[in-house]
Parts: structure tokens; sequence; C-alpha cells
């Protein structure tokens, strides 16, 4: 055997290569011949990673021009999205939509400026009340300088919101142009909007506030102030430790407040809530929520506001909204769970049942219909509307009345036999009559259902007490009548007054005034004049001459909306001023034993206790979200003011607009 051969020794070398008799040219073709030998004496990796970078470069470049596109191309068309975005009804005209002017400062001067006349649309568009900018020269120059103050604080989203939203929001003398056609959602309309009839109520001088108004004003500020100070961006006051409780983590009051603010025309208290919703609100939280009181509250508050204010920022923030809740309807039933994390998309019933209530799965449907009238997204009208049918169809009904609790798994009603129209009942009946109401009247199975719903009230519910015949509501329990009424059921007046303003028959009214008187009587019988949560009523003649008894249990107060509710439908309806006179007595007693001098009001554990009434250190936000909002309309003599043929109200006092049909 021969050992192998040496291998040749490797030689590095540069080849020089001399061309005699050429000048060099500095031609192309000796450029590229020069640039090939320089590139193919790199190594293969070197190589590599020359070709690398050219390809992430270039496709970086291709994805910054997608970018850049898409911006420009929003940019230009964004008039065009906006017509796509509203859905249509053939043969609908547009409903008078609301027509609020943008706030005027409370503690302006009563002398106004006058409207300026609107001009004619041309083009018929769905989307929210356009604001005209038609301020008097003597706020022109502040009010610029307060958006552009506003502007340079907003990052991000919330300052493209300035650049394309704020410059169409006045707040002294502006002039809505309602460019919204109200029409049952889903479908396309041909018809030209017409211009609203309020329009030329708003080009006269504004009505002044009474002094009752602007006791509710300042009320609200006080309430303001201490959740300013103490809560801000939390769900809910404590007033007496200046402190603040979290239910969802979501800035509760401040969204429940939003059109409260707005109507009473409290501009700084806006704005800076407004920059908060922009800057701050996400719902990307890791959170539990409950689907009905977050749906009347935030998802209700943000559509609200948007309608009044023409902000499309509200109207971004609940289709987000919207969308994080509906993985509470992927049930067998299609009757939703009572509990959705917004963050996970993973809904569940409350720990201790698997059932949800009828109320809080009968009651989301305002929010749902209309979130799919402005959106054109069929989902959140199709999962709402089908729990609705469902309910419809379901047996275990007392001659229109309903029990108390659902299974979402089988879609069967639950505890057959206990009716109520307290709590976890209470709304059903609420939200079949104003679903027709916003519907434009044309849901009939929706109007059967209530009048049934009533005549069972009547049948089996009323009773009268002694000594003094208030008529009231009780409960049923397996065919056993109980004498007890909770406060909450001082909602049916107003809806019964409601329903006969809409059409239905007047013996509702003979109904509500009684029930009115009833629910004045639980607040003007306690010593606070405040209503207890929950009160018994004699059925027989009592010693000491009062027609209610209440359980050490239930005369707490959590200064909720019901009575003041019921007190502005019944003026509305009627004009009958003892209603103002009977709610300027419950703000008084509000301001004289609830109200907390740093600022914000609580709930009180004792109304028959006026030396010690027990402050329990909490301000629920509906108290801003409904209560003073309630009674700031009950003390207004304008009827035009959130007109009842304009708007129906969510069960937290947020107003939609209904649909009119031609």
């Amino acid at each position: 055997m021969y050992p192998p051969p040496a291998p040749a020794p490797h030689r590095d070398f540069i080849s020089v290569t001399l061309s005699l008799g050429e000048s060099y040219d500095n031609s192309k073709s000796r450029r590229r011949r020069s640039c090939w030998r320089k590139w193919k004496q790199l190594s293969r990796l070197q190589q590599n990673m020359i070709i690398f970078l050219l390809a992430f470069l270039i496709l970086c470049g291709f994805l910054s021009y997608i970018h850049m596109a898409d911006q420009w191309k929003a940019l230009s068309g964004k008039p065009t999205e906006e017509r796509k975005m509203m859905p249509e009804v053939p043969g609908l005209k547009p409903a008078n939509p609301p027509v609020l002017p943008a706030p005027q400062k409370a503690d302006a001067s009563p002398a106004f400026s006058k409207m300026l006349p609107q001009r004619p649309r041309k083009h018929f568009r769905r989307g929210p009340p356009h604001l005209q900018i038609r301020a008097p020269n003597t706020d022109s120059k502040a009010g610029t300088q307060g958006d552009t103050k506003e502007r340079a604080a907003a990052p991000g989203d919330a300052h493209q919101e300035e650049n394309t939203q704020r410059t169409v929001i006045s707040w002294r003398g502006a002039v809505i142009e309602p460019e919204q056609g109200t029409g049952l959602p889903l479908r396309r309309a041909e018809a030209p909007a017409k211009p609203s009839p309020l329009v030329t109520r708003m080009q006269k001088e504004p009505a002044l506030l009474n002094e009752r108004q602007e006791g509710v004003i300042e009320a609200f500020r006080h309430a303001w102030k201490g959740y300013r100070q103490f809560a801000w961006g939390h769900d809910e006051l404590r007033p007496v430790s200046k402190s603040f409780s979290e239910w969802f983590g979501l800035g509760l009051t401040l969204i429940d407040a939003l059109d409260t603010m707005w109507i009473l025309g409290l501009k700084q208290e806006f704005e800076e809530a407004r920059m908060w919703v922009s800057q701050k609100l996400n719902f990307k939280k890791d959170v539990d929520v409950n689907l009905f009181e977050s749906t009347i509250r935030i998802l209700g508050g943000l559509l609200s506001t948007y309608h009044l204010s023409g902000d499309r920022l509200f109207l971004r923030k609940a289709k987000d909204f919207g969308n994080r809740l509906m993985p509470a309807f992927m049930t067998p039933s299609k009757i939703p769970y009572s509990d959705v994390n917004i963050g996970t998309g993973v809904a569940h019933p409350p720990q201790w049942t698997s059932d949800s209530t009828v109320s809080e799965v009968t009651s989301i449907q305002l929010e749902f219909r209309e979130l799919s009238r402005l959106t054109g997204v069929k989902k959140f009208q199709e999962a709402a509307e089908e729990v609705t049918r469902h309910v419809h169809h379901l047996s275990g009904k007392k001659d229109g009345l309903v029990p108390m609790f659902i299974n979402t798994h089988s879609g069967s009603f639950t505890h057959l036999g206990v009716f109520t129209l307290g709590a976890r009942a209470d709304s059903y009946y609420e939200y079949l009559l104003k679903q027709w109401i916003q519907g434009g009247k044309q849901e009939t199975q929706l109007l059967e259902d209530y009048l049934a719903a009533i005549e069972g009230i009547k049948t089996h519910l009323v009773r009268h007490s002694e000594p003094n015949k208030l008529t009231f509501i009780g409960e049923l329990t397996h065919d056993r009548f109980s004498a007890k009424m909770d406060h909450l059921v001082c909602f049916l007046p107003g809806t019964l007054a409601l329903g006969v303003h809409h059409g239905l028959p007047t013996d509702h009214m003979e109904l509500a005034r009684a029930l009115m008187e009833t629910c004045y009587q639980m607040n003007r019988q306690m010593e606070t004049g405040l209503s207890p949560e929950i009160v018994h009523f004699n059925l027989y003649p009592p010693t000491d001459n009062l027609d209610v008894k209440v359980k050490p249990a239930d005369r707490h107060n959590l200064l909720r909306p019901e009575t003041v509710e019921s007190l502005f439908y019944l003026y509305r309806t009627t004009g009958d001023r003892k209603y103002q006179d009977w709610g300027w007595e419950i703000l008084q007693s509000f301001n004289k034993y609830t109200r907390v001098p740093s600022g914000g009001y609580t709930s009180i554990n004792n109304v028959q206790n006026p030396h010690k009434p027990e402050p329990r250190d909490k301000m629920e936000s509906f108290f801003l979200g409904e209560t003073l909002k309630y009674l700031y309309l009950l003390f207004s003599d304008d009827q035009n003011l959130l007109s009842l043929d304009t708007y129906v109200f969510n069960t937290e006092a947020h107003p939609l607009p209904i649909w009119a049909l031609s």
C-alpha cells in the first residue's frame, strides 16, 4: 500500500490583469465587470447575508407603502364609508333625530345668542347629528384655543380624533344639522332625508334654566367634585372615606354620567371626561363584567353620548365593547350567560347557579339593536332578538307574567310559580314596550306580550292598602300573595304613562296615576323623605295610621331613580305640576340626608332615622346617570327637550333615537 499523495497547498492570491494600450474611461461595461468580479470574490455566507438584507429592506418598503396607501384611502374615502356604515330601510324617512344643542355653560349668562338658520341638505347620509359650528364671536377665540390645547395633549388615537371630529363640535350657539335617518336596521332606504322639524325650534332663543334646574346642576357638580377628586377613572366614589371602589374597573360612573353632563350643559366636565375616554378607556382587560349591567351603563352610555354629541369616538368605543360582550351568547340555548370576560372572551354563569335572571337577558335589546343599526353589523341585533323570540314562546308564564330565572342550557324558565315586578324581572316588562316604540311600533309580538303582561298585573298583583287605599303591586309565590313591593317597581307608573303617550289604552293612565301616588307616599311617609329599598303594605287597618311597614333589613336607600323617573313621565304626559313639586321634595331630602360636604352623595342605611341615617359610603353610578338626569328633565317645561316622540330611554336613562316610519 502506498501512502496517499499529499494535498496540494492552498494559495490565496489576487489576480491583476494589465491591459496595454487601453486607458481607463470609467465606462459602464467596465464597472459591471468589476462589480461582478467583486461579488464572485465574496464568500457564500457574505453573499447570503447581503441577499437577506436586501430582501428585508424590500419587504419593509412594500409594507410601508401599503400602510400609507390605506391611510390616504381612509382619509379620502371617509364620507363614503360613513354613509355605508349606516343601514337604511325602504320606505322610511328619518325619525326626528336627536336634536340637542351643544351644551351651554350652566353658569353662563342668560342672554343666549340666537341660532342661525339651517341650510337644507342635499344628500342623504346616515350617521350622528352633524354639529355645525356657529359660535358667537365672543367665544370663538376661546373655543379655538381650548381645542388646540386638547389636540396637543391627546396622543395617538386621541390626536387623530381631535383633528377629524372636534372641529364640528361647538358648545355655544351650535346648530345641529341632523343628517341621520333613523330606520329599521339591516336594510337600505332610498328615500331622501328631510330636515327635522325640531331644528325650527332650535333657531329660537333657548329657554332659561329655572331655579329647580339650577338646583340639579349644583347637586351634580357637588357629586362630580367628589368623584373627580377622590375616584377619577374608577367605577364608584366612596365619599365618606374619600376613596373609591371598583366593580369592572372601567370608569363606570364617568361613562354613566357622560350624556347627563351634555344635557345639563356642563362643558368643562364633559370635555375632561371625553379626554379620559379617548386616552384611558381600554376594554382589553382581563376582567369579568355582568352582561346586563355593563350593557345598560357602558354600551348604553356610549351610544347615547354619540347621538347627542355626534362624536364618533363614542361609537367606536361602543362597537369595541359590544364585540367583547358577544361571547356571552354562546350557550346551547342562545340565552346568554350573566358574566363575560371582556379580555379573554370566556363567558360563564354565576358561581352559585347555571341560571340567568329574566330581566337581565331581556333588557339588553335596545342597546344591541341600536348598535347594529349604527354599524351595519347584524350579529348584535340577531343575538339579542333571538332571546326575545325564545322567551315569547316559552311556557311557564301566568297571564303574561314571567318567572324570575331562566336556564342557559335548557332555555327554560326555572323557579316556576314566582312572579314579581321587582328585582330580576322588572325591566323585562319595560323593554317589551320600549322595543316596540324603538322599532317604529311595527313589532306586534312585543306589543301583544306587553299588553298581556299589564292585564296579568291587574289581575294578580294589584292590591289596595289600609288605611289610605294606596294602590300597590305585590308578589305572587305559588298563588300566595305577598304585600311586598320593591322601590324598583316604581318604574311602572312611568312605563304605563309612556305607553298611553304612544296610543295604548287610556285606562293604563289611571293605574299609572294611582301607582305614582303610592311611590310618592313611600318617600313621604319616611322620616327622611326618602323611600326604603322594600316596603310591606298593610292589608288590614293598622294602629299607626300608616300604609307601609319597613323591616330593618330593608330600610336603606341607594339613591335610586325609579320614583323620579316616573315623575318625569307623568309630568310629560299630564302637565300636572304636582309631580314637579314631589320631585323637588325628594331632591331636597337627598341634599339634607345624603350629601357629603367634601363632595359626593352617599347611600344611607336608615331612612327612618333623620338624626342618624347611617351613611353607607357609596355613590352608585346611576345617581349621576339616572336620578339627577330625570330630575333635571322633570323640572324642564320644554316638552321637546329629549321628546318622548324622538327618544326612548334605556333602563339606565340613556336616550336612544326612535326609528320612525314614513
